[in-house]
């Protein structure tokens, strides 16, 4: 692309963030969600359309924007979370992500071996690892409705927070055993060291970053002052530097991002809504950008390749492999059933399969084009259906919560 089209997608991106900005708030009122627009408007820029973006999007750009963005949304969301809440009803995210994800991506792996007569016993495996971990931009519409009870909305925050750094490192072990040769398995210790080497680079970084981050802010308000201006660009700082530093230590940088976010906001206290506001906006804005990518580059080069067996799968996996194992790991608890299956469908898949997909496409898996297939399509179908049900799901939950 040569300066005068850079100058012109400048121009042209930069108004319709603007003409957005106006809208925005109709949109966030209505049963149409923010992401669903961006799709579109990705369609209509790319070259299936107005060929504005055309060829020039690789997949590592939207692999960056996709891990920066995710990187913003998980640390702020965190800092916003209600700690109260969280340790009195820590069971809901803790049964969702020891129970609920491991029974998702097992079943995930079932029905794709069952399904997909292509794929392999570890290729059937990642795909049900890919779409195991939700999306915390794609569930924010829940998460931020008070309406919805607080303690599913906490415990759908940590879930999606922390089980895409949980899929990492069983995505990576399954891509070195299916990309291997000898295909011989790891033991169950490597495996185990692995895991464990992941998380415990993401919290131990993620944590050390967001205390020091916030002592240093506490002292500089205290005995210097604080620059109107740059004070608004500090939480943002942190939290890529969490991410940053853990990926270079070959940690989760999404654990660290959230761990982050959640001991952040514990510490900035009354102040964390006033410092996180413009890290959010950043965040809004890099999603806006990665998901009209994602219509520009992806739906709309992969349009019309889809099958009718990937389609009965987007929707399975959003369904019945997710909603089945979540209502089932309240098994023996007093959780209320609508609770269990509201839970259940908010599990949208987004940017972190997205990512995930882009590491399996430069792993070159025999079948890794269909598999990325599904994943695009699964992501499209979450996005459309999990966007237009937010809001009334949620007024639903509500309304069977009060009369309960």
């Amino acid at each position: 692309m040569d300066l005068e089209q850079t100058y012109k997608l400048i121009g042209i991106l930069a108004g319709i963030v603007f003409l957005y900005t106006l809208i925005a708030k109709r949109v966030e009122n209505s049963f149409i969600s923010g992401p669903i627009v961006y799709v579109a408007i990705g369609l209509i820029l790319g070259t299936k359309g107005l060929n504005v973006v055309g060829e020039l999007t690789e997949a590592n750009d939207l692999r960056f924007l996709a891990d920066i963005t995710l990187a913003l949304i998980l640390f702020s969301d965190a800092a916003h979370s209600n700690i109260t809440v969280l340790k009195q009803k820590l069971f809901y995210p803790k049964r969702m992500l020891l129970i609920g994800l491991p029974g998702a991506i097992l079943l995930g792996f079932a029905v794709a071996a069952v399904l997909f007569d292509v794929l392999s016993i570890l290729e059937a495996a990642i795909l049900g690892t890919i779409l195991g971990a939700t999306d915390a931009a794609l569930g924010k519409a829940v998460i931020t409705n008070q309406k919805v009870p607080a303690e599913i909305r906490e415990g759908l925050n940590v879930e999606s927070g922390l089980n895409d750094g949980l899929c990492v490192p069983v995505l990576l072990l399954l891509l070195a055993v299916a990309t291997s040769h000898s295909h011989e398995a790891l033991s169950t210790l490597e495996t185990l060291a692995v895991f464990v080497e992941e998380l415990g680079i993401g919290l131990i970084v993620g944590l050390s970053m967001a205390y020091l981050g916030a002592t240093l802010l506490k002292w500089s308000a205290d005995s210097i002052g604080l620059s109107e201006v740059w004070v608004q660009l500090t939480v943002g700082a942190i939290a890529l530097c969490c991410f940053g530093v853990t990926q270079t230590l070959h940690g989760s940088g999404y654990v660290a991002s959230f761990a982050g976010g959640l001991l952040f906001g514990y510490l900035a206290n009354k102040h964390t809504h006033e410092l996180v506001l413009p890290t959010e906006s950043i965040a809004e804005l890099l999603a806006m950008l990665t998901w009209m990518l994602f219509g520009a580059a992806v739906v709309g080069e992969i349009y019309g390749e889809f099958t009718i067996s990937m389609l009965v799968y987007a929707l399975l996996s959003l369904t019945f492999v997710r909603m089945l194992p979540i209502y089932l790991s309240y098994w023996g608890t007093n959780v209320a059933p609508a609770e269990r299956l509201f839970m259940g469908w908010f599990g949208p898949r987004g940017l972190a399969s997205i990512v995930f997909t882009i590491i399996l496409l430069d792993a070159n898996l025999e079948n890794g084009d269909f598999v990325a297939l599904t994943v695009a399509l699964t992501v499209l179908a979450s996005l459309i259906l999990h966007g237009i049900t937010a809001k009334p799901f949620a007024n639903l939950i509500s309304q069977v919560n009060k009369d309960s």
